[in-house]
């Protein structure tokens, strides 16, 4: 007979050997989370985000998910760095959202779990799991909070004292693991993350437009992106950390112990026109491993198109764009059409 509470205190140590801030237990009840859900979705406010609703009520029902899940390990990883220019970016630099400027995060946690859950089985045996990192319909952050490895900041994510620039990752399991309990918010009166959004996507606290968050509008959207939105997304080219940026308790956040999260090719300092020149191939060679390459090469030019429409106006740029008038991609084109008509002659 296993001390299951005497478990739970070994896996946070290894957790901790294997790089993971912080570990937390929850159980498989997640209450009105499903309710809230479907709120949202039946609001539309997900936008194309059409895999949101896929999977019914099995997103926010882990033992549904995963058959005879009794217990989640939840696990959190941080990414915090301080980019080049991170307080006061040039206009013609491009902002990419600080968990994009490393290798891709799904393939280290991933890694990270599944040694976690050897090292598991060699304390009790074979049991039953299933490792999961923003991969399946799975609601982390609700997760997280039940875990108490922080509480639901009104910009929707997960925030503690610590701040909020970090990854997490799941264990479903077998093994009856009591719940840890959660945390109080610690928000108050604090909206200064609501208040930042460039776009004004938030609704409300804990509501959020996902249609109108610069993060979609750059990932998520395959198609054009809203004109009258495109001046509102400045040089962001790859989601946006306004919300984050501005919470008073990332002045608290730590900087990463892995390497794997920190810049690479220059991400955090390099102009726009030099990302718009790359080549496919140059795209495909040079973000092999990073979060970037899913959105692919067309909305890559897409989006540095729109941050080139709203820089400054500079002759380089206006050159710049240019060379991609012709561009196969209808997409590519549109985009840089309307670029070019936010600059004067």
């Amino acid at each position: 007979m296993h001390d299951w509470t005497a478990l739970k205190e070994k896996i946070r140590d290894w957790g901790r050997e294997l790089g993971f801030t912080a570990v937390g237990f929850a159980g498989v009840d997640l209450g009105s989370a499903d309710r809230r859900l479907f709120d949202w979705l039946a609001a539309g406010l997900h936008g194309e985000m059409d895999y949101m609703a896929r999977h019914g009520l099995m997103r926010a029902r882990p033992a549904d998910l995963v058959p005879g899940t009794r217990a989640v390990i939840c696990c959190r990883m941080d990414y915090g760095c301080r980019p080049a220019g991170a307080d006061f970016p040039h206009p013609q630099q491009a902002v990419i959202s600080r968990y994009a400027l490393g290798r891709d995060y799904h393939k280290v946690l991933r890694q990270r779990l599944q040694r976690l859950a050897l090292r598991i089985g060699a304390e009790v045996g074979e049991f039953a799991y299933r490792a999961f990192t923003d991969s399946a319909p799975v609601m982390e952050v609700e997760l997280a909070k039940n875990a108490g490895l922080g509480w639901r900041g009104k910009h929707t994510l997960l925030l503690s004292r610590s701040g909020s620039w970090f990854f997490l990752g799941e264990l479903f399991v077998d093994l009856p693991l009591p719940p840890d309990a959660p945390i109080d918010a610690h928000c108050g009166t604090c909206r200064a993350c609501l208040d930042a959004c460039p776009t004004g996507a938030f609704l409300g606290p804990y509501r959020l437009d996902a249609r109108r968050c610069i993060s979609y509008l750059t990932i998520e959207l395959k198609g054009s992106i809203p004109e009258k939105l495109r001046p509102m997304l400045g040089n962001r080219i790859y989601g946006c950390d306004d919300c984050q940026l501005v919470c008073p308790w990332n002045r608290f956040a730590p900087t990463t112990r892995e390497a794997d999260f920190l810049p690479r090719h220059d991400l955090d300092k390099t102009r726009l026109i030099d990302l718009f020149a790359w080549s496919e191939s140059d795209f495909n060679d040079r973000l092999a491993g990073s979060p970037i390459r899913r959105i692919g090469y067309e909305r890559w030019l897409r989006n540095i198109a729109v941050a080139l429409g709203n820089a400054a106006p500079d002759p380089a740029a206006k050159s710049a764009l240019q060379t991609r008038m012709d561009h196969p991609s209808a997409l590519v084109r549109e985009h840089v059409a309307w670029a070019l008509s936010r600059y004067p002659g």
